[in-house]
């Protein structure tokens, strides 16, 4: 006879988590190692859209990290921060808290619901900065100078924002499948106004995948909707788009960025390869540097 037990993600604490500024909680997913922090401190990981992509982070890590001459993938803390709700996602939550500002309003998404509000990036990077770190802080050491920001869709426009806007924030950046595109491509208005702050050094990765091209996904061609999936390619453009914008990173003196494109994938199937890649950057093993240093550019 089998005893039924409930399966819970491994090493993991949940805390909602109330902003000293006042307004609906946050559900912080926080993943600590078991065993001592190293000497220098646990390299973190940030992550929006916490319900859906906690689970899989922490098990990317765990399958690697027990490993790592064979995957160079290490230990570290995860943060994931997401909404105390059921599902995957809070869609009006995180429809304003990923939004750059100065946002618009939509209509509701269902009938009687709220209006649908874009816009609060900047309060939810400042949460993020001023109010969660020093709460991780307080409950493990850090490696203040090898932390990662990822983030998917609107979480890659976050990303993308809270680069521009604070870049000495984070030292890796994954902005997967970046909704560049969002808002006539309001995100370009924080890079034109970037300035280079002393001392940056950070690595971006943007991607897309295949089927996030003017390529319909084999499941798609023939659907009653394929007229309207193509009309909307030629919206997002997500591929183009995010390539042009690592090219346009990798320019800037003191960021190393470079554009991934995932075989296979769609929009939302991307998730857990973007956040397996997440894992990679954030918790890579940090070796001697090697004699010369490739040049830098954006790999296809």
């Amino acid at each position: 006879m089998s005893k039924s037990m409930t399966a819970l993600i491994a090493d993991t604490t949940i805390h909602d988590f109330a902003s000293a500024e006042g307004g609906e909680p946050w559900r912080v997913f926080l993943y600590v190692p078991p065993g001592p922090a190293p000497e220098a401190g646990w390299p973190v990981l940030y992550m929006t859209d916490g319900n859906a992509v906690i689970g899989t982070a922490v098990d990317a890590m765990r399958a690697q990290a027990f490993y790592p001459s064979g995957t160079n993938v290490g230990w570290g803390v995860i943060v994931a921060i997401g909404y105390p709700v059921a599902g995957a996602y809070d869609p009006l939550r995180r429809s304003w808290d990923l939004g750059p500002p100065p946002g618009k309003t939509y209509p509701p998404f269902h009938d009687g619901g709220p209006d649908v509000r874009t816009g609060g990036a900047e309060k939810f990077l400042a949460f993020i900065e001023d109010e969660l770190k020093p709460w991780v802080a307080g409950r493990a050491r850090i490696d203040t100078g090898r932390q990662a920001l990822y983030g998917h869709s609107f979480g890659g426009l976050f990303a993308l924002y809270a680069l521009f806007t604070r870049p000495l924030a984070f030292r890796t950046w994954i902005a997967a499948s970046p909704a560049i595109y969002w808002e006539d491509r309001a995100i370009d208005r924080f890079l034109e106004a970037f300035e280079v702050p002393d001392g940056l050094r950070a690595n971006v990765i943007l991607s897309a995948g295949e089927y996030e091209t003017e390529k319909l996904a084999p499941f798609q061609v023939g659907a009653e909707d394929e007229a309207k999936r193509l009309e909307q390619k030629k919206v997002t453009r997500t591929d183009e788009f995010a390539q042009q914008m690592a090219e346009r990173l990798n320019a800037i003196p003191g960021l190393s960025a470079g554009f991934e494109l995932h075989a296979g994938e769609n929009h939302m199937s991307i998730l857990p390869v973007t956040v397996n890649r997440a894992v990679q950057a954030a918790f890579a093993v940090r070796r001697k540097a090697p004699a010369s240093v490739p040049a830098k550019g954006v790999s296809r």
